[in-house]
């Protein structure tokens, strides 16, 4: 990689899943764009944006014009383009197989989990889902959090603070059981200085977006 930063554009809606790909930007320290839409007023739902995402979901990034989405893709992505700022292990390294794993079980594992438990969906057997069970799920997340203050060690990486952020409003919505290793965990990463600059500018935006909306 040369010393000319990539174009990076974050298509973005405050209070979002969107929040936790933001942070990482911040964390790194790249210049990026914010392309923000109004959810309240159904921009992520126009033309425009289905142009580039169809699912008119966020985040979704465009790197040199070229479309990354999903969250835990997004942040394998970023860390290993900007290799300078620590927030990957090396593909040599041996911490890269529980840093991959923890990204994939996200998206694969806790995100399904957590639908099908909001929706109080039945999930048949365990045969039947990608997670098993939503307590076999948090089992795996709550032994793998005791070993460590981050989930391959002692250093922090983007796989961490991919899921700082989901449990920062997972427990808040009381999708995950406010225990001491979840809240302590997530604390790592929300009382960073990114985390907090990130959050003040959603709770604003949001405020827009509502008043926005009610004009309308």
């Amino acid at each position: 990689m040369t010393d000319t930063h990539p174009t990076i554009t974050l298509h973005y809606m405050p209070h979002t899943r969107a929040t936790g790909t933001r942070v990482l930007l911040e964390e790194l320290g790249v210049p990026y764009d914010l392309h923000v839409m109004n959810m309240k007023k159904g921009e992520n739902r126009q033309p425009a944006y289905l142009a580039i995402n169809p699912l008119g979901k966020v985040p979704a990034l465009t790197v040199n014009g070229t479309l990354v989405t999903e969250q835990a893709a997004i942040a394998l992505y970023l860390a290993d383009l900007f290799p300078e700022a620590g927030l990957a292990p090396t593909l040599t390294a041996p911490e890269r197989g529980t840093y991959v794993r923890f990204l994939v079980f996200y998206n694969a594992c806790f995100e399904p989990a957590l639908i099908d438990r909001y929706l109080k969906r039945d999930t048949a057997s365990q045969n039947d889902t990608p997670y098993a069970d939503y307590n076999s799920m948090l089992s795996v997340l709550r032994t793998q959090l005791a070993k460590a203050p981050f989930l391959t060690g002692d250093t922090m990486t983007a796989a961490d603070i991919l899921w700082g952020v989901a449990f920062s409003w997972t427990l808040q919505f009381g999708l995950v059981p406010d225990e001491p290793v979840f809240r302590d965990f997530s604390a790592r990463i929300t009382s960073r200085p990114a985390f907090q600059t990130v959050s003040a500018e959603d709770d604003a935006m949001a405020a827009r977006h509502a008043q926005e909306a009610a004009k309308v």
